[in-house]
């Protein structure tokens, strides 16, 4: 199966660049072709054509017609007008990302695939999407790449920050001294600190406990770390076999970071560190989130797709009432979002009190107007 998965960036290793590597590099062990189409490229992207994946900057230049078109971000409708008999499908990876912004009803997207409970009520928020065609499939893990670790010791010694967000003026301060408090030694990795890096599971089986949400807090659950839900938006729990149930339906993601970020209470997540129940959790992981299983599913769903497609009538006229929508939706929050980003600057500016962003509003919608581009 000819497969092309679209993404707004391959360029750092971060949450939905390492899910497209993945995938990518699954699908093509398991006999699929699949094109790798990102306008922005970089270490993942050099990673995946080193192994053997197409990718490409310019759907323009490309001979390839995919089957099924795998579609992430806003890029998804771009590769529905450059291949017009192709379906497609779109997954939502966030429900507040701009990127994940809901594209809204399109014939040809035949599935709308939420990763967690909170993307799918998000894809839900558009009445013109059929509930039919709405479905969850959770995150995976590739079980190759993140190997088992061995026993957790019986009281913690090393701990790892496992964030591209963390660094001094986050929240890393807070994490240093709950850490230092319970006598352990601290590490981190990740972009802001200086210290990213692309092969993170041979790091992981070197610390006890990670500090990390969402991709990264299920790679280091893989492994067999105890992990405590920890970024820049809040604290959340350790992860245990009570609320892992929970956790994963959301993702271990920034919804269950309802905590401030204090040192008392990162000490007292820490205190519940339990080798055996750790144990137990990375083992429900390894068993229901790998990467092999997950990739079988997709094309399960690639399959079902280009069959309704290839059985259904075709209304080209709904296509384009679909798109002229589309872009209306997407002119106006480009433009909100950009006069937002104006007055804030404004706001910035010591003495610049409300009456001047009362008036550069005003200034800018007589220049630009509600639907203009700037």
């Amino acid at each position: 199966m000819k497969i092309l998965i679209t993404n707004a960036y391959l360029d750092i290793y971060a949450g939905t660049q390492v899910v497209v590597r993945d995938l990518a590099l699954e699908l093509l062990r398991q006999g699929h072709q699949p094109l790798v189409y990102s306008p922005r490229l970089g270490q993942v992207a050099a990673e995946l054509t080193n192994a053997g994946v197409s990718v490409t900057d310019r759907l323009d230049t490309t001979t390839f017609v995919p089957d099924i078109i795998h579609g992430q971000h806003y890029l998804v409708i771009e590769a529905l007008l450059r291949f017009p008999s192709t379906p497609a499908i779109y997954v939502c990876h966030s429900n507040i990302g701009g990127h994940d912004e809901m594209i809204g009803y399109f014939p040809r997207i035949l599935r709308y695939v939420a990763v967690d409970d909170l993307c799918r009520r998000r894809i839900e928020s558009v009445p013109e999407i059929p509930r039919a065609r709405i479905q969850v499939v959770a995150n995976a893990v590739d079980l190759q790449r993140y190997q088992p670790r061995g026993r957790l010791p019986a009281k913690p010694g090393r701990a790892l920050v496992f964030s591209n967000h963390a660094n001094k003026s986050t929240y890393l301060g807070a994490v240093r001294k709950a850490c230092r408090q319970a006598g352990l030694k601290l590490d981190v990795i990740g972009l802001f600190s200086g210290n990213a890096t692309s092969s993170p599971e041979s790091l992981l089986p070197q610390y006890d406990i990670v500090f990390a949400k969402a991709r990264c807090a299920l790679e280091a659950l893989a492994v067999g770390n105890a992990v405590v839900l920890c970024d820049r938006m809040g604290l959340g729990p350790m992860v245990s076999t009570r609320n892992f149930d929970t956790l994963r339906s959301l993702n271990f993601g920034h919804s269950q970071l309802v905590n401030p970020i204090r040192a008392g209470l990162i000490r007292a997540e820490i205190e519940r560190y339990n080798p055996e129940d750790a144990a137990a959790v990375s083992q429900r992981v390894r068993e229901e989130a790998g990467l092999v299983a997950l990739a079988r599913q997709w094309i399960e769903i690639y399959t079902a797709a280009i069959e309704e497609f290839r059985c259904s009538p075709r209304n080209i006229d709904d296509e384009f009432r679909a798109l002229a929508n589309y872009w209306t939706r997407h002119n106006y929050a480009t433009r909100v979002e950009w006069e937002r980003k104006q007055l804030s600057k404004l706001r910035s500016v010591p003495l610049i009190g409300g009456a001047l962003v009362y008036f550069a509003r005003r200034i800018l919608r007589k220049w630009f107007g509600v639907y203009g581009t700037p």
